[in-house]
């Protein structure tokens, strides 16, 4: 049976974002480990992937990549504005832990968190309360560096009234000379940050996508809910809002490097990034599918060597 005569007159039908090519995706996920790690002609000379064959090596490795360019920085006199996500989360206590062994502190880091929940006029969650990614952050990454961390005037997160600010004290911080670095992982549906794929269908000229810094209460894709779902709400999906406040490529493809991490296993065989992974190395850019856009900047991503495959059915 050809899976792909089937989806036309299903509930799938609909359910997919447009512009996806579903036959070009699973050629993507068809090949071999080998090939789907294969560097193309659209990745940027300076992107390079990291494999690890465990997540505790995973989270170290990314963890240090992200201590290391902060120090780097330090040391070269910059400042330094750091897109950040909630998730991957095990680098941060790394970064922690590089950061106090080199005795470096952050007063020249100034962090943007690139999203969080909202409801649909883009009030986002207390900072206090569970699931809350400023709440995260805090825990995870500001408060652990103690005496070292970013000063809190140097903290952004992403609610409807500072989210619009983003792009304009980027582009200050710029003109001061600082980098911009993108630290992220990749959506069940490729997104970035919560830039999903189907806001693609607002735009005529993919250069009219890619100048697009954020969106308030942007609306989410079913998938993404179910992502979240599985990884940060315990199977809880009633607990997860379907919208979000995110920045847009118009910021994170502005970055002068990139730090990504992909570590989306489950345990006995089960997985729910291999596709993600695949389509986003292999695909070629397209405002479809946004993480397309990631190899084609300079910088690293992490991934678990799990996810490579091969990615074929099994019963779990």
């Amino acid at each position: 049976m050809n899976f792909f005569s089937t989806v036309k007159g299903s509930l799938l039908e609909g359910f997919y974002p447009k512009g996806w090519n579903l036959e070009k995706i699973d050629q993507c996920c068809a090949q071999s480990p080998e090939d789907k790690v294969k560097r193309q002609s659209f990745w940027n000379d300076d992107f390079q992937l990291v494999p690890s064959e465990n997540e505790n090596d995973f989270s170290m490795m990314m963890g240090h990549e992200i201590a290391q360019n902060i120090y780097r920085t330090k040391e070269a006199g910059k400042k330094l504005a750091l897109i950040l996500p909630v998730g991957p989360m095990g680098m941060y206590k790394w970064v922690v832990y590089f950061l106090k062994e080199w005795n470096t502190d952050c007063a020249h880091v100034y962090g943007f968190n690139m999203d969080e929940w909202s409801d649909a006029e883009g009030n986002t969650l207390p900072s206090t309360s569970d699931g809350s990614f400023e709440r995260a952050m805090e825990q995870a990454f500001y408060g652990p560096l103690g005496d070292l961390t970013v000063p809190k005037e140097q903290r952004n997160f992403a609610t409807k009234e500072n989210l619009p600010t983003y792009a304009e004290k980027i582009a200050n911080l710029k003109t001061e000379g600082a980098e911009l670095i993108t630290v992220f992982g990749i959506g069940r549906v490729m997104h970035i940050a919560f830039w999903e794929p189907h806001f693609a269908e607002e735009f005529d000229r993919v250069e009219d996508w890619k100048k697009q810094t954020h969106r308030i209460a942007a609306q989410l894709h079913p998938l993404t809910i179910e992502q979240n779902a599985i990884t940060s709400f315990k199977s809880r999906t009633t607990l997860i809002p379907c919208r979000a406040n995110t920045v847009g490529p118009g910021l994170f493809l502005q970055s002068d490097r990139i730090i990504g991490g992909c570590d989306g296993t489950l345990g006995r065989g089960m997985q729910w990034q291999g596709l993600s992974f695949a389509v986003t190395l292999q695909y070629g850019p397209d405002m479809w599918i946004p993480s397309s856009f990631m190899p084609t900047l300079p910088g690293k991503l992490f991934y678990l060597e799990e996810l490579a495959g091969p990615l074929t059915p099994e019963s779990n």
